[in-house]
């Protein structure tokens, strides 16, 4: 209203109002509020640092700015102009941002790399001092191992007194044998089940032991409360008995080669643990405080230390050679040819070999890196520097720390066939694992996880096949993948198992329920789809042409795949012999005995081509004049259905169906030939009489002997069925006096 106003003023008029609306002292509003800093900011100079300020202040209000720079403003092109300025401040502080954003980025990742260039200094520096720490320790142990040899009862002084965390049974076992014994006695007694597992010897004795709570090493969640006991070859771990104070059961025993401590980070609440790692499993237990923890730490290092220590010694000791001990003199004078022959020396075998004593280690280390091949020829050789070496305690013993790594890469080996792992590769994935544990001696193992793995493999590529809508493309693609994935599964195992003649018995048994399962998949599909007859047979026609493929490899699959599908193709013959008898009798029951009409000569040449396909050679004859056929239209399409049946169901031929189908043909012709013959005597005008015979004729002289000859080529053989039933003039006599065609 207020621009209308103005426009009906004359030119000076308006300029003068133009001109009390730019000066800031005539706003309305008064000259030091927001409508002075906005009068300011549609001027000419200085505009655009009172706009941004403006937008920038505190108590700024969008809607009252709007509202009066809409009263202030002369026409659209003051508000086009403020417009522009706005827009320009809205993208210099876009770009401002980008700016900044991209500083603060940039710095970011300059602090990300100074940390982990920290990080991995302080990581050599951890690693530094480690290394420093262990190599004080072993001094120390050398020095102390020269003093105890020198000084035996110096050393068990010093043991006993030198360890804070013994307790005082192991203090006394340090120094006395019978105080170990009695330690051990004591630990017997307390734990139930133990007795036969933990014999008493003279060189165990009881290191350390203590409460602790087990918890799940993936959930993290409270398991038990058990009591460790340390000894200085094992660690036995047992658990509390509910109704007697102070008694335990027996839960497992770790041997100490074979047990990793490993330190858990606390996280509160969970702090205070350690993992036991024996592999393949593992352990997480709680200390009462972060003090016994750490005893529990230390204590169990120096155990392992001290254990491998006394091996050593023990293994060096017995590689020493023995001095031969001297016989006492003998008094008998017979004896003396004897003394000249020397005494048989037993033959000493040398573990102490570098390679020797390092060959658990090595084995671990092959195991934790997958150098499956490397560990076998690491098993191989030992195997082949002891084959004709004596049995004797320390092979004995070397022989079971290698058994149990044996068991270990057994282990590793299974879990690699088995069916979680991923299926990716074929069968060619798993002959790295299959062909060690065939060096191992597990060929039977080897054939039974390769072959589990492959039928899940084959059970996976089935599910996968995504179903198409048209029947026999679906069947192309299973077929494809199926007898495929068979033919290679055949061809790696011939190259894996070569020598393993008692393993191709198991094949054929893999593949007999392999078959099984792509034949469950392929009823469903075709069979319980409720498919024309038609698409059933070229699909079952496509599965055979695929199973011939496996002759290459000379394995027949054939009568599998027929035994299987023996039921499915019985039911679909059955089914369609039902529709074609019952669309034969609706048209006989609509039979009015004329000729056809084709009414143009195509359609008749037409139908020429469909009875020359069917084998009707002579139908020339049965033709008219003009687009006449001779023929009944039911005895026509009776025969264009009968042969069709019967060329489909000699694509689902084999000598299981032999009497299905031949039963079927039977009862599909009696039903046309009892009609003709029931009409033939029923009816009593003579143009129709003579009509039918000749429909009759055609059927007994050209229908019948074209089925009997189709039928003979396709299987092989005459049926003798057929013979009959064409030789016969009248194969069922009737009630003269019915009305009603009889079947």
């Amino acid at each position: 209203s207020r621009h209308r106003r103005q426009s009906l003023l004359p030119p000076s008029r308006r300029a003068q109002a133009r001109r009390r609306v730019v000066s800031p002292g005539r706003v309305p509003g008064g000259g030091g509020g927001c409508g002075a800093d906005m009068a300011l900011s549609l001027g000419e100079s200085g505009g655009g640092s009172r706009l941004r300020r403006q937008l920038e202040s505190g108590g700024f209000a969008a809607g009252e700015y709007v509202k009066q720079l809409s009263q202030q403003s002369d026409g659209d092109r003051d508000l086009q102009e403020h417009r522009q300025r706005i827009q320009a401040l809205s993208e210099e502080t876009a770009q401002s941002l980008k700016r900044n954003v991209y500083q603060n980025y940039r710095q970011f990742i300059e602090t990300a790399r100074e940390i982990s260039y920290l990080e991995s200094e302080m990581y050599q520096l951890s690693h530094i001092l480690t290394e420093q720490k262990g190599i004080m320790e072993a001094v120390t142990q050398a020095l102390l191992f020269q003093a105890d040899r020198d000084d035996p009862a110096l050393g068990a002084r010093r043991a006993a007194a030198a360890d804070p965390f013994l307790p005082l049974s192991a203090k006394d076992a340090a120094i006395s044998e019978e105080g170990r014994q009695r330690t051990l006695t004591t630990l017997l007694e307390k734990v139930e089940g133990c007795r036969d597992l933990l014999p008493e010897s003279p060189g165990k004795y009881l290191v350390y032991n203590g409460d602790l709570v087990e918890y799940d090493a993936d959930h993290m969640a409270q398991i038990q409360r058990v009591h460790a006991f340390l000894m200085n070859d094992c660690l036995l771990v047992a658990t509390a008995l509910p109704n007697r104070r102070g008694a335990y059961r027996y839960d497992a025993l770790y041997p100490l080669d074979g047990l990793a401590v490993v330190n858990v980070k606390d996280n509160p609440p969970m702090k205070d643990m350690f993992k036991l790692l024996m592999f393949p499993e593992s352990r997480i237990f709680q200390a009462e405080n972060a003090k016994i923890k750490k005893e529990w730490l230390e204590v169990l290092e120096e155990t392992k230390r001290n254990r491998a220590l006394s091996e050593k010694r023990r293994l060096e000791q017995e590689a020493l050679p023995r001095p031969a001990s001297t016989p006492p003199e003998s008094t008998n004078p017979f004896d003396e040819e004897e003394e000249d022959e020397p005494p048989a020396e037993e033959e000493v075998v040398d573990i102490s070999l570098e390679w020797i004593q390092e060959l658990p280690e090595d084995l671990d280390v092959c195991i934790a890196q997958r150098d499956f091949e490397g560990a076998v020829d690491l098993l191989d050789k030992l195997n082949e520097y002891l084959a004709d070496k004596p049995v004797s305690q320390p092979v004995k013993e070397l022989r079971a720390k290698v058994d149990e790594r044996v068991r270990q890469l057994t282990d590793v080996l299974v879990f690699e066939l088995s069916p979680d792992r991923s299926l990716r590769g074929g069968p060619r994935a798993t002959r790295r694992a299959v062909s060690q544990l065939i060096r191992l001696g597990q060929s039977t193992k080897a054939c039974e996880l390769f072959l589990k793995n492959r039928a899940a493999a084959v059970q996976t590529a089935i599910r996968q096949l995504r179903i198409e809508g048209a029947t026999l493309l679906y069947i192309h693609k299973l077929c494809h993948v199926f007898f495929t994935s068979l033919l290679e599964t055949a061809r790696e195992f011939e190259t894996d198992f070569t020598g393993n003649n008692g393993c191709y018995s198991a094949f054929v048994v893999w593949a007999r329920s392999s078959m099984r399962i792509f034949v469950d998949a392929f009823s469903k599909q075709v069979f319980d789809s409720k498919e024309s007859l038609s698409t059933a047979a070229e699909c079952v026609k496509v599965a055979k042409e695929h199973c011939k493929q496996l002759s290459e490899i000379g394995l027949d699959l054939t009568f599998i795949i027929h035994a299987l599908l023996v039921k499915d193709i019985k039911g679909a013959l059955q089914s369609y012999k039902d529709i074609i008898i019952e669309a034969t009798k609706h048209r006989n029951s609509e039979e009015m005995w004329r000729k056809m009409n084709l009414m143009t000569p195509e359609a008749l040449g037409k139908l020429k081509e469909e009875m020359r396909s069917c084998g009707v050679g002579n139908f020339d004859q049965y033709t008219g004049d003009d687009c006449w056929v001779n023929l009944s239209y039911t005895v026509v399409a009776f025969t264009k259905q009968t042969m069709a049946f019967l060329e489909e169901a000699l694509k689902l031929y084999f000598p299981e169906l032999h009497m299905v189908l031949l039963e079927s043909l039977v009862e599909i012709i009696l039903v046309a030939v009892q009609h003709v013959d029931y009409s033939l005597r029923c009816e009593q005008e003579p143009e129709k009489k003579a009509f039918i015979r000749q429909n009759a004729s055609f059927l007994y002289e050209t229908v019948l002997p074209v089925v009997e000859k189709r039928f003979e080529e396709g299987v092989g053989k005459p049926a003798k069925q057929l013979q009959d039933l064409r030789n016969a003039s009248r194969l069922m006599r009737v009630n003269p006096e019915s009305t009603t065609s009889v079947v």
